[in-house]
């Protein structure tokens, strides 16, 4: 009798009461089952709450209070091909009363949706704007050409010929389509405008032929002719100088504004190797290519406007002091941008390029995604209480007994280790890619792993969950089963019908997830989204197809994370989010200190550290939240269900789903 007092006594001390049954009654967390539902759908629709009241701020300011149409559609192009783009059209704009138009085009790794900040503020000035996916990105197709920014503008092109010929766009000012891009998306846009420009070229050279109208003389109508040829009569191109050279810039027949960050980890690549611009060939080329021979500068005045918008020879260069990804999101930034354009457009809004409310949908798509992402828990929670899920919930296994002094020399050593190997990891992942994934590689339409970028996350996951898993049962082998740990305190043991259930239910949590998306999407034209972090609802069907390649391998981390946060950091007597935080951290800040070192050398030599690999480095803003917020869904989930198999299941459907549709993705066409 004695003998089973103390049982009870030492599954009640090390938590097994949290989730089991006394006097009839089911317990979880401390609480009966039946407080447990009512927080549970108390959450969901706190949740529910969040998400709408994000999707009609949202809506409210991209559509600046019902003052801005805004409509998607989808472009066929060449080949098969397709552009998908949002148009945002002010309601000021008519038949009677045209208005001009500016493309905009995304840089690499964005979609449509991340131009927020540009198209608003356009718009909301009178400006109408069609933001495009370019190809390989977003909801657009592939493309079959291997230099798609020379030849497609990465989409721009067709996207122009289409404003300037469809006889539906009857309030566009065709004679003010300008178009502006950052990062891929400027160089994007410089391309087009020199592609437009060689049109205009080859007619002026027909039109001095001696066969021409007026033999060599060429004419007023002749001239006006060439003119018409070029569709583009303003860029604006952000992030990008590389090809400012003379070849480009000798057809480009448009007034021209760049802005290029101050301290851009790209910089290094420009002729000079760093971002200054008052005295970057570049920039020097880019003024001067309007300018006579004894009127050329050997510095450009930064924010200076040179030459005249009249004649299609407006020169302006900014500098602005931020780093490459943060640009878009700079409100210095955008107003350069909206000065270049009211300017070009000889436009006088009553609105100051100062006056930016882009921020505001910023603020509000992140309360729509903190909404859906605290959906996630309490939902499956609702789902347990089903009899065909009931089943999946166990008693929560007891809490590994807290560490004595070597133990917890050993944990922190552990924690240090897992920090390291994860920084060191990361880059030689990303050279590795060209070994495991060379098409993908290679920008070649490819259904092996066709994710260039994220592919490097993806073999950095699983050489991180492999090391994970090995550390766990050396560690349980060498000390732990030593020490007082018992397998019965990991919430590992299951069955195949068990597991199945536990998939089928995450199956269920992620296309709720989603349908939450997708109605937001289709109601309000809006997502869940925070600058780097996205759930985007609009990707092409085929994404399903590629989500099948990398969830299971994606898989081996997410589940390692699942054991190492509840099977080696649950301890007796810790708070929960003690236990949460460091967890966080752990899992995060390995990928910290590849930026903290990238950001420390930029800044005490000007120059990135990782420079081939800046891309890459750049990726891992949007991944790090994820990884931080990672442990603490897997505890959640633990702790409803006394298992470490349906938090992972959960969070890899979603996380990944969310990080697939947000990348470069070289699809086949067929």
């Amino acid at each position: 009798m004695i003998n089973r007092i103390n049982i009870v006594k030492q599954i009640v001390n090390r938590g097994a009461y949290t989730k089991g049954r006394l006097d009839g009654k089911h317990v979880a967390n401390g609480q009966p089952d039946g407080k447990r539902k009512n927080r549970a759908m108390i959450l969901v629709w706190i949740s529910f709450v969040l998400i709408v009241v994000g999707d009609i701020g949202a809506y409210l300011v991209q559509t600046d209070g019902g003052k801005i149409q805004v409509v998607g559609f989808k472009l066929p192009t060449e080949n098969g091909q397709w552009v998908t783009a949002d148009l945002f059209r002010p309601k000021t704009a008519t038949g009677e009363n045209p208005v001009p138009m500016v493309v905009i085009c995304p840089g690499f790794e964005r979609s449509k949706e991340t131009m927020g900040s540009y198209s608003i503020e356009l718009a909301r000035r009178g400006i109408a704007v069609i933001t495009i996916d370019p190809y390989n990105q977003g909801a657009s197709s592939s493309t079959q050409q291997k230099r798609s920014a020379i030849l497609e503008g990465n989409g721009v092109i067709p996207m122009v010929e289409h404003v300037y010929d469809t006889p539906n766009l009857n309030y566009i000012d065709k004679s003010k389509i300008g178009a502006t891009g950052y990062s891929s998306g400027g160089n994007a846009v410089l391309q087009a405008a020199s592609h437009f420009g060689a049109i205009r070229a080859k007619f002026l050279r027909h039109a001095q032929a001696r066969d021409s109208d007026e033999g060599k003389i060429v004419t007023a109508v002749e001239k006006a002719h060439a003119r018409d040829q070029n569709k583009i009569s303003s860029i604006f191109v952000g992030g990008y100088v590389l090809t400012l050279t003379d070849e480009v810039l000798a057809t480009v027949d448009a007034n021209i504004g760049i802005d290029y960050a101050c301290y851009d980890e790209g910089a290094f690549r420009t002729e000079n190797g760093n971002a200054h611009m008052h005295d970057a060939p570049e920039a020097l080329r880019l003024v001067n290519s309007i300018l006579p021979e004894d009127k050329k500068v050997t510095g450009v005045d930064i924010g200076r406007v040179y030459g005249d918008c009249t004649n299609r020879t407006m020169r302006v260069v900014h500098n602005t002091k931020n780093i490459h990804p943060l640009m878009p999101y700079d409100t210095v930034h955008v107003a350069n941008m909206i000065d270049f354009f009211t300017t070009a457009f000889n436009l006088n809004p009553p609105i100051p390029s100062s006056n930016q409310i882009w921020p505001l949908k910023e603020l509000f798509t992140l309360m729509a995604l903190g909404g859906a992402l605290l959906f996630i828990v309490p939902f499956a929670t609702l789902m347990l209480r089903l009899p065909v899920f009931s089943s999946l919930a166990h008693p929560v296994p007891p809490a590994l007994p807290a560490p004595e002094k070597h133990g917890k020399i050993l944990f922190w050593a552990i924690f240090a280790f897992s920090a390291i190997a994860a920084c060191f990891l990361f880059i030689p992942m990303t050279r590795a890619t060209s070994v495991f994934f060379p098409q993908a590689s290679a920008s070649e339409q490819t259904w092996w792993f066709p994710e260039r970028i994220n592919n490097a996350i993806l073999l950095w996951a699983i050489a991180n969950g492999i090391i994970g898993l090995a550390v766990f049962f050396l560690n349980y082998k060498l000390f732990g089963k030593r020490n007082g740990v018992s397998p019965d305190m990991w919430g590992l043991k299951t069955n195949v019908k068990e597991l199945a259930g536990t998939f089928g239910l995450a199956l269920i949590v992620f296309a709720a997830f989603y349908a939450l998306l997708f109605a937001s999407y289709g109601l309000f034209h809006t997502d869940f989204r925070f600058m780097f972090v996205s759930a985007a609802a609009s990707f092409p069907p085929k994404m399903l197809v590629v989500a099948l390649e990398y969830i299971p391998l994606f898989f081996i981390f997410y589940v390692a994370n699942s054991i190492r946060v509840n099977c080696a950091s649950r301890f007796e007597g810790q708070k929960e989010w003690v236990g949460m935080l460091i967890c966080a951290l752990g899992n995060s800040v390995g990928l910290m200190m590849i930026l903290a070192i990238q950001y420390v050398h930029l800044a005490s030599t000007g120059a990135v550290y990782w420079t081939q690999e800046w891309l890459y480095t750049n990726l891992l803003l949007g991944v790090i939240p994820m990884m931080f917020i990672l442990p603490c869904f897997n505890r959640c989930f633990f702790r409803i269900t006394g298992r470490v198999y349906l938090g992972p299941m959960v969070t890899c459907l979603i996380f990944i789903m969310m990080m697939l549709t947000g990348n470069v993705c070289y699809i086949p066409l067929k």
